[in-house]
């Protein structure tokens, strides 16, 4: 059985029985057959449809939050923005689409040769419980303008919100089955992979699912598109205004009660000022409030699953051991629930979890470097290359960091990274391969088809 429990209080809130293998082949075939239509359809039907999905988004933003918040603990503003994010991918490829697949002429010794964008079929999508709407859209979005069907394999926690999705993408008006939901735990993803019918699949999560994901996809030469782990680290050179770096770095580790993979994990802050920078942050951290997740006032939540709450404070207590120092938080709360308070370690150094691991939770690491090449030195150290930040007033100094010296997939400078519909997203090195959103993002499931006259 499929548990959604509330991790505010512990209670399950839905119970969902997993399809059976020949049902899910079944579903699959009825996808594939959909495809066989979808894809004929003109640019401007999928626009319009689009369109429509992102106003159904907007009228039931509410309801979705309010989902969210019982199935894995997101505040309810931030569901709603969540949603509205949604909605955004969605109009963004309404307006883009069309030109992006538009076909390319290409001079060659033929009379008339060009590249077209095709779809290739059913794509598989297996997603996490973080942001459980947002990490759909900004795969459904595209896949369906190039023409393409979907599945989901949605994280086992947030099967209500699986079926939530499929739900909007009916009411919508799309055809039928060109997505559905599939209710299955995680063991049963690697037969949907080997179905000869879906033909690419992504995947966001954590590094060790993505490996063996790709594993599997790779033994059948399908694509993939792999967005996994991060541990950010966002540079505080001495000329940064501090008061705004504290407060974007404490927003962007807090985010979804510090459960993201684009959210900041590693502060690296020169000598000169951290002492300062410290005192803001810590702060700044103290002053969020931590509560039920449903009142409008909360910052942070609980954690999605206490399971999940425990390993991150062990990760904490080895890091103490090891010798950080815990500034706030650090604790575990009493009662039946997940949650977990903003915590915020110093004199963070190498071979501590605090340094070398993902912190999937609202804990942040502060480490000091002795200048900008040691700061950039210590960012770049590591098996993670998702996003990174650089806060420095003098923009040019800030834009060469952030382009040319940090090895992430993105890389802001006096802002909180963020995925944006209109820039692609994705990472390096163990954070994965491919990418989402933008003009890059709809071309990953698409034939790139040249075509050639004589």
């Amino acid at each position: 059985m499929l548990l959604s429990i509330n991790p505010s209080n512990a209670k399950i809130v839905a119970k969902h029985k997993p399809y059976t293998k020949l049902y899910t082949q079944s579903i699959v075939q009825q996808v594939d057959t959909a495809w066989s239509k979808w894809r004929l359809t003109s640019h401007q039907e999928r626009s319009e449809l689009l369109l429509s999905m992102a106003k159904k988004l907007v009228d039931s933003k509410n309801k979705l939050a309010e989902l969210m918040g019982t199935e894995m603990g997101k505040p309810i503003k931030q569901g709603i923005a969540e949603i509205e994010k949604c909605a955004a991918v969605c109009e963004y490829y309404y307006q883009n689409a069309a030109g992006f697949l538009q076909e390319q002429d290409i001079k060659t010794d033929g009379s008339k040769s060009y590249v077209s964008f095709q779809p290739i079929g059913v794509v598989l999508a297996v997603m996490p419980w973080n942001f459980p709407f947002w990490q759909v859209f900004r795969f459904l979005a595209p896949a369906l303008a190039a023409g393409n069907c979907g599945l989901l394999k949605h994280a086992s926690n947030v099967m209500g919100c699986a079926l939530a999705i499929e739900d909007i993408v009916k009411q919508a008006g799309f055809p039928d089955n060109v997505f559905r939901a599939l209710l299955l735990d995680s063991a049963s993803v690697n037969d949907v992979i080997a179905n000869p019918l879906v033909k690419a699949l992504t995947l966001t999560g954590s590094t060790n699912a993505g490996k063996k994901v790709a594993e599997k996809a790779g033994s059948l030469l399908k694509k993939t598109v792999l967005e996994l782990g991060g541990s950010d680290a966002y540079i505080v050179l001495e000329d940064a205004d501090l008061e705004h770096a504290a407060e974007t770095c404490v927003n962007s580790r807090l985010i979804n009660a510090g459960q993201s993979c684009i959210a900041a994990k590693r502060f690296v802050v020169v000598e000169r000022i951290e002492k300062e920078f410290t005192r803001l942050f810590v702060e700044k951290m103290k002053a969020k409030v931590m509560g039920d997740p449903m009142v409008e006032g909360t910052d942070v939540g609980p954690m999605a699953r206490a399971d999940l709450r425990d390993e991150l404070h062990e990760q904490v207590d080895h890091s103490v051991t090891k010798g950080a120092k815990c500034l706030l938080g650090g604790y575990v709360p009493e009662g039946k629930n997940a949650f977990y308070p903003p915590t915020v370690l110093t004199n963070v150094k190498k071979g501590m979890p605090a340094y070398d691991e993902e912190l999937f939770g609202p804990v942040a690491a502060i480490i000091s470097a002795k200048d900008e090449a040691d700061a950039i030195r210590i960012a770049n150290d590591s098996v993670f290359g998702l996003g990174g930040a650089v806060f420095t007033q003098d923009k040019e100094r800030g834009e060469l960091i952030a382009a040319t010296q940090m090895e992430a997939g993105s890389c802001f400078v006096n802002g909180l990274v963020k995925s944006d519909p209109r820039l692609p997203f994705g990472g390096i090195k163990e954070s994965g391969y491919g990418r989402e959103l933008g003009m890059f993002g709809i071309h990953e499931f698409v034939n790139i088809k040249s075509v050639w006259i004589a």
